[in-house]
């Protein structure tokens, strides 16, 4: 039997539509034998429970993902107020009830309004945050104590969409509808505990869809589960995702043939984000980064990560 290449197959960017109940370690795995490689890699982890937008990139693209501009995520989520649980999330063990019955949507509102703007938020205890060389979840799992300090975050918007009573276990509670539109790093789950502790009735996450990731939106997201019936994944090339991500530049014959060896360009780049250059006939080569100028005074870009080789790989 014939094996594929670990590195085979295109190089490039995939967005799916992560079903609930799958980590997103299982959505690389079977990307890996829907593209035949196993050069895949994601930016930004979902919980099993949340669904949503989850950029991968294959091949040459995995190295892509550490530079794309992936600073904000906005997402739909459901909070149960007057209940909360271990993981701040439907997936833990209920620690305790409240009665929410004197809560109403003009209260929530409020208290989102006070999780709005730049905080210091406490992430949850089952987050992946490392603890002395350890992933604070798996000290949680182990049945250790878990204290993780106050990091600062930007909630661009926390906006309450609807809201519904209802009973768990008997005890009245009100599950609200919010879009959290936040920086990356931001816990929606810390920030579903943190609305229950403003109104004295605990709370956690029942839903949770992100439906963006920077520039990437549902739109366009594979479904999974039909990509895998098929046995067919689209893999955006390289050339087209750079575009979607990156202010791009055109270079001559000599610039590209340095470009392959990673040097220094004379080029005006306008901020200190990276941008794409190109070759003559449109190949993405490479990422570069505007550097001090030279001695005569000219623009300088040094090489941030080199795609291509001298030798054409």
């Amino acid at each position: 039997m014939s094996r594929r290449r670990p590195d085979g197959g295109p190089s490039g960017l995939v967005v799916v539509d992560k079903p609930g109940g799958m980590t997103s370690h299982d959505v690389v795995s079977r990307v890996r034998r829907l593209v035949g490689t196993r050069r895949v890699g994601h930016a930004g982890t979902l919980d099993p429970m949340a669904t949503g937008v989850l950029l991968l990139g294959v091949n040459k693209g995995t190295r892509l993902l550490g530079h794309l501009a992936l600073a904000d995520k906005t997402y739909r989520a459901t909070v149960r107020l007057g209940v909360s649980t271990t993981t701040d999330d439907a997936e833990g063990e209920v620690l305790a009830r409240a009665d929410a019955s004197a809560v109403d949507e003009a209260d929530v509102v409020a208290a989102a309004a006070r999780l709005t703007g730049a905080i210091e938020q406490v992430p949850s205890t089952v987050s992946a945050i490392k603890v002395d060389g350890r992933r604070a979840y798996a000290l949680a799992r182990e049945g250790a104590t878990v204290e993780l300090k106050a990091r600062p975050v930007t909630v661009h918007r926390f906006d309450v969409l609807a809201s519904r009573t209802g009973s768990d276990a008997g005890v009245p509670v009100l599950d609200v509808d919010v879009e959290v539109h936040c920086t990356t790093g931001t816990y929606v789950r810390a920030l579903a505990r943190d609305l229950g502790a403003d109104r004295g009735v605990g709370g956690h996450l029942t839903r949770l869809r992100r439906t963006t990731v920077g520039p990437v939106g549902l739109d366009g997201a594979a479904d999974l589960e039909a990509a895998l019936a098929s046995g067919e994944l689209h893999v955006e090339p390289l050339e087209d995702a750079v575009a979607r991500f990156f202010d791009c530049h055109a270079l001559d014959a000599e610039q590209a043939r340095d470009v392959t060896f990673g040097r220094a360009l004379t080029l005006e780049v306008p901020s200190d984000a990276p941008v794409a250059v190109l070759a003559p006939d449109g190949t993405f080569l490479a990422l570069y980064r505007r550097a001090e100028a030279g001695a005569d005074g000219a623009p300088r870009a040094t090489a941030v990560a080199v795609f291509c080789s001298a030798s054409g790989e």
